[in-house]
């Protein structure tokens, strides 16, 4: 996920020093990939890169560059058997990149990128950063180039939904560098949640902390929270089954509002797209057949029923909680996500690659 760039922003324009801390480089096994991230402040941890004593290590080197300000990037290397006596086994290489309180040229550039839901590929060195559009143009630093070949892999990176990688480039000339070349794009997995119950509120929560765009939407004025993640929008409309039509294709939809009538009318217009990832309803076998009965009615074709999950959540979890709901239905999209991904090659965690030309 993307959410270092909000908290690395909110941190500095709190006035606050602290260390971004990043997996730059994998051999073997590891607790996270290439790219993982965390932020070290004097007083909290934002983010993980895998917990253990490699986070404990990595944390003490990054609250000891606050206490003796010391500023720019620095890159470790350790092997995680005899440095830090976890059996994982591999080695990881991770950047600690030191800011004070006035923020970064190109983290203000990133921001703006990433709120417009543009993709660029972050290209880091000891010395440099760049940040390289999906047409190979460079958006930082301005009035600046770079070899070919550090563009021609940011956009091979992009094009073919590649994780992040280890290269070691041509900058200028025959100057060579290891990159970290990281892409930031926005998720494909989009979410459409309808409701704000106790349910609801409870699977957004959990859902949000995933890769993942949630469009959140209930009838009832006041419902949702007054904070929510970046990736959630909140919308409160009185026609909330129009919403669907919003949503881009591929959608995974769950359907849990405080009305039947309304589910009903939502899950109509889901099953009548027909160009969804996934639609889940909240509910009974009985609450099911009552929605076919009543939509066949309607003159709704029995395949389209085929396609409707309800009751919702993984096999094997009967609780009725709503945290226990929620954790079913994540797991249940995280495990059609992944099926996805297999299916198509794409978006394959590249957690153990590090690659040197």
């Amino acid at each position: 996920m993307n959410e270092w760039i909000a908290d690395l922003g909110s941190q500095i324009d709190a006035g606050n020093a602290c260390v971004l801390v990043t997996v730059a480089g994998v051999r073997g096994s590891a607790p996270r990939e290439i790219g993982a991230k965390m932020i070290v402040t004097e007083h909290e941890t934002i983010g993980t890169i895998g917990g253990g004593q490699l986070e404990h290590k990595c944390t003490q080197i990054a609250f000891k560059s606050l206490t003796n300000a010391v500023a720019g990037s620095r890159l470790r290397k350790f092997t995680l058997g005899a440095n830090c006596g976890q059996c994982c086994g591999g080695v990881v290489e991770v950047l600690f990149e030191s800011f004070c309180a006035e923020k970064p040229d190109w983290l203000d550039v990133l921001q703006v990128y990433h709120r417009r839901r543009e993709a660029l590929v972050i290209a880091t060195g000891l010395r440099d950063k760049y940040l390289i559009t999906a047409k190979g143009n460079i958006a930082y630093p301005s009035e600046c180039t770079v070899d070919g070949s550090v563009a021609v892999n940011a956009v091979r990176i992009l094009t073919q939904k590649e994780s992040a990688q280890r290269l070691k480039l041509e900058l200028t000339g025959n100057d060579k560098e290891d990159l970290l070349l990281e892409p930031v794009v926005s998720s494909n997995l989009n979410i459409a949640v309808f409701g704000a119950g106790h349910v609801g509120a409870a699977t957004v929560d959990t859902l949000s902390s995933l890769d993942c765009n949630i469009r959140w939407i209930d009838s009832r004025r006041s419902i949702f929270p007054e904070h929510t993640r970046d990736n959630v929008q909140a919308i409160e409309t009185g026609q909330a089954e129009l919403e669907v039509a919003a949503m881009p294709a591929d959608t995974c939809y769950l359907v849990m509002t405080h009305s039947h009538p309304l589910d009903q009318a939502i899950i109509q217009q889901i099953l009548t797209r027909d160009d969804f990832r996934y639609c889940g309803l909240i509910g009974s076998i009985s609450k099911r057949r009552q929605f076919e009965k009543r939509l066949r009615k309607l003159g709704m074709a029995q395949e389209r029923f085929d396609r409707l999950t309800c009751p919702i959540g993984i096999d094997g979890i009967a609780g009725k909680k709503p945290a226990e709901i929620a954790i079913a239905v994540a797991a249940e999209l995280l495990q059609l996500s992944e099926a996805k991904s297999q299916a198509t090659g794409a978006d394959l965690p590249d957690n153990v690659r590090l690659l040197r030309r």
